[in-house]
């Protein structure tokens, strides 16, 4: 049996990223990979890096201020993730 929900909200994303990949120096062989949504980025970028409050960001992602922390929350973990663990960040537009 199919999981069905509520069709996913378009969110709005203002700038793509110039790389899609960051990787760990000085760890050798291959590092395992997470994936980091372009929604995620977005939410970071208006939040972390504009320093937007929660509300004001998920306006301008076209969302609820609810679905914006939760996308926050999860780009924040998947980021402490990658860097405790020395992971590949990959940055991907189906999530």
């Amino acid at each position: 049996m199919s999981k069905k929900g509520r069709p996913k909200k378009q969110r709005f994303i203002q700038n793509n990223p110039k790389i899609y990949y960051f990787s760990p120096r000085g760890r050798p062989g291959r590092p395992e990979e997470v994936t980091l949504g372009i929604d995620e980025l977005e939410a970071l970028r208006l939040a972390d890096f504009q320093g937007l409050k929660q509300k004001e960001s998920a306006q301008n992602m076209g969302i609820s201020q609810q679905t914006f922390s939760r996308i926050l929350k999860k780009a924040r973990k998947t980021l402490a993730d990658a860097l405790i663990n020395g992971k590949i960040i990959k940055i991907s537009e189906n999530t």
